[in-house]
């Protein structure tokens, strides 16, 4: 069994690709013209989803990435370099355009359900969450282990929902400022991520 430091570890590392204070604002700016149960319904359905596209990636990842012979220490590596893209991105108080692009908003502003796409995928659960249940994944062994990687995605993807449920409230107790403070936290905290994914991918690589 891992210890119980390193149970925190992959919680947090979620928490942090995740970000959901960050997407706060664009959750309230997607759901302006639902009414309150709409806007419940869409990040209840949103939470679901990243509940499942993290797990799916959780066992399945690991046989696409051989189904393409790619290793899982050139994936470190690679997920690595996207997860500091999206840290300098959250450390300057920006959404990554691994997450969003303008033209994405564009077109999600004019769809009425918006809780799956682009909501659940790619702005929650995109690239980097994927990758980083990927490299878990393949990090962790036996059932209890795996038990508790399904079970983190699921703690995860509640904590998303419970943001998204008092979005409103926590946008007015923390401001604009203060959700910005807390992203460029949890972008450093990610390049730190980062750089060990890196670190360890060019151990296995230049052994």
């Amino acid at each position: 069994m891992l210890a119980w430091n390193e149970y925190v570890q992959i919680i947090i590392a979620l928490i942090v690709i995740i970000d959901p204070l960050g997407a706060i604002p664009i959750f309230i700016g997607l759901t302006a013209n639902q009414t309150d149960a709409q806007r419940r319904r869409t990040a209840y359905v949103a939470s679901v989803s990243v509940a499942i596209i993290l797990v799916v990636s959780c066992f399945i990842g690991e046989y696409i990435l051989k189904l393409f012979g790619i290793s899982i220490a050139s994936f470190r590596i690679g997920g690595g370099i996207l997860l500091m893209l999206m840290s300098i991105a959250m450390m300057n108080a920006k959404i990554s355009p691994a997450k969003r692009t303008e033209s994405e908003e564009e077109e999600a502003h004019g769809k009425e359900n918006v809780a799956v796409v682009p909501l659940a995928i790619p702005l929650l659960a995109g690239p980097g969450a994927i990758s980083l249940a990927i490299i878990y994944s393949e990090k962790i062994t036996g059932a209890v282990n795996t038990g508790f990687l399904v079970l983190s995605c699921i703690i995860v993807a509640a904590l998303m929902w419970g943001a998204l449920r008092l979005s409103a409230r926590i946008s007015k107790v923390l401001g604009h400022t203060g959700i910005n403070i807390a992203t460029r936290i949890m972008g450093l905290i990610l390049a730190a991520i980062s750089i060990e994914f890196i670190a360890s991918g060019y151990k296995v690589l230049f052994r």
